[in-house]
This record gives C-alpha cells, sequence and structure tokens, in this order.
C-alpha cells in the first residue's frame, strides 16, 4: 500500500507481553484488529511505543511479519527499523521490506551523537541501500542527537525516497520551519500528541501517537478535524483528552500507556526490565483520569 496519501491517526502500537514475559501475539492481533475498527489510519510497528529496545532481532522480525500478514493490506504497515549503526538499520530494513511493510521509521542515530555531515551520510545511505519509503524520526530527548528541520528538508530534497519526517522535539518553531520549506509532497507528522492538533492547524499532516493507543476512535476523529480546520471539534476534542496526554508521559512512554491498556483490559500489565511497573501515585492518578473519561 503506498502511503503518498497517509494522513491523519498513526498509531504507535504496543509490544503485548504474557505474564511469563513472552510476546502475546494473539493479544497483539486483537489490538490490531480494534484500531482498524475504530478507524486508525496506520500503524507503526517496533518504534519506541512498542519497546523495541527490548525485543530481540528475531522478535523485532516476528512481529514485523506478523503486523504485515494480520493487517493484511487495509491500512499502510510502518516498520521502525533505526539504529546507531548504519550497517545495522540497513540490515533492519531490508528484513522490514521482505515482509512487505509499506514504510520504515528510521530514527537519528543515538548515543554515539553523530555530526550533521554524519547524519546525512548515514540517512543517505540507508535511502541508497532500500528501496522503500522512509520517515525520519527526531526524537533528541531519547536520541541525544537532533534532525533540524534544514537537514531533513535537504535529505528530502536529495532522496526521492525520504518522504516525511516525525517531529517530536517539542517545538512548534521547528514545524513551522519544516512546514514553510518542505518540497512538495513531503510529509510532516507529529510525533508529540499534544502538539498534533496545533501543526496540523499549520498544515502537517497528522501524528504518529501514543495516546491513539487508548482512544483510536477519538483521536482519528481530532486528527481529521483538525487537518480539515475545524477548529471548534478540534479544541472540544482536544480538551477533553488534554489531561490523559499529560498523563501518557508522567513516566517514560510506554509505562503509563501500556498501563493504561492493562486497566482497561486490553493488555497484561507486563513489562521487560529495565522498564518495569508505574510509581503508585502516577498509577492512581492515570487511572483515575480513565475513569473520568469512562475509558474504565
Amino acid at each position: 500500500m503506498k502511503i503518498d496519501n497517509l494522513r491523519g491517526s498513526i498509531v504507535a502500537i504496543v509490544t503485548p507481553f504474557k505474564e511469563n514475559g513472552d510476546i502475546d501475539f494473539e493479544t497483539y492481533d486483537s489490538l490490531i484488529e480494534w484500531h482498524i475498527e475504530q478507524g486508525t489510519d496506520g500503524l507503526v510497528v517496533c518504534g519506541t511505543t512498542g519497546e523495541t529496545p527490548a525485543l530481540s532481532e528475531d522478535e523485532d522480525a516476528m512481529m514485523i511479519e506478523r503486523t504485515v500478514k494480520k493487517v493484511n493490506g487495509r491500512i499502510p504497515v510502518i516498520a521502525g527499523t533505526g539504529s546507531n549503526s548504519t550497517k545495522d538499520c540497513i540490515k533492519y530494513s531490508t528484513t522490514a521490506k521482505k515482509a512487505g511493510v509499506d514504510a520504515l521509521l528510521v530514527v537519528a542515530p543515538y548515543y554515539n551523537k553523530p555530526s550533521d555531515k554524519g547524519m546525512y551520510q548515514h540517512f543517505s545511505g540507508v535511502a541508497k541501500a532500500v528501496d522503500l519509503p522512509i520517515i525520519l524520526y527526531n526524537v533528541p530527548g531519547r536520541t541525544g542527537s537532533c534532525i533540524s528541520a534544514k537537514l531533513a528538508i535537504r535529505l528530502a530534497n536529495d532522496h526521492k525516497n525520504i518522504v516525511a519526517v516525525k517531529e517530536a522535539g517539542g517545538s512548534m518553531s521547528v514545524f513551522a520551519e519544516l512546514l514553510a520549506n518542505r518540497p512538495e509532497g513531503f510529509k510532516v507528522y507529529s510525533g508529540d500528541d499534544f502538539l498534533a492538533t496545533s501543526a496540523n492547524l499549520l498544515g502537517a499532516d497528522g501524528c504518529i501517537s501514543v495516546i491513539a493507543n487508548l482512544i483510536p476512535k477519538d483521536f482519528h476523529e481530532l486528527m481529521v478535524s483538525s487537518l480539515d480546520g475545524d477548529v471548534r471539534k478540534s479544541k472540544s476534542l482536544f480538551f477533553k483528552y488534554k489531561a490523559l496526554m499529560e498523563h501518557m508521559f508522567a513516566e517514560s512512554n510506554p509505562l503509563p500507556v501500556k498501563t493504561a491498556l492493562a486497566l482497561m483490559g486490553k493488555v497484561n500489565e507486563t513489562f521487560r526490565l529495565p522498564l518495569c511497573t508505574m510509581e503508585d501515585d502516577t498509577r492512581k492518578a492515570l487511572e483515575n483520569e480513565l475513569k473520568t473519561l469512562g475509558l474504565i
């Protein structure tokens, strides 16, 4: 499925585990069906929210293959294939391509903190090696490195298959720079649920979302209304879920979203170390908000 026209709510889906720590593929299948029924526009597998750093390479490949087969072309499937090694990123991306994904989400190389020159060569190397649409992923709070708006636009102009950016730096000024200078057809997705509505009203294309795991129908409607410029409906939905968005980052993602799904009866409240269950106070506050919204 082509992602040329992909806009709206793209869920960064969680990876459910059984109580013994194994991947719960049956529950995962149910989550996919729920998202498709609720109107989610696209799906990212093996992203940050999917606890990818705790998955083995084989598990990562299994998750991607399972997702493609289960979705079966109904919505676009995007695989997170980033690495701080260009060689490994190409390997993971090639595996994902063989599995049949529609696009790749490639995070900025983390920990080794490359210069802009090194960052450019990294993404160029991946783009040349793997003939699939690539979404750049800028999340400096996690990676310790930054894909500047200027660099993202340069990469988009130089490589036809670098088609979008997921911007999660927390700055509206970066969105404004991207939207003012992007080449034709280049998509800008928010990686921040809280800023997505405002970014869409400026001309962005939707959100690769955490909170969509919990409210797929309403978050889809929030994205559609803001993309359509319906300020009244956008404001109503945004303020309804504002507090829940804030709870999603009361502790490190994906702890709150996965805890919320467990409270909703969708998954087990199981993480892989070093991630663990939430602190009692933040968990209780999240539970209270879910009750207020009628989600539990």
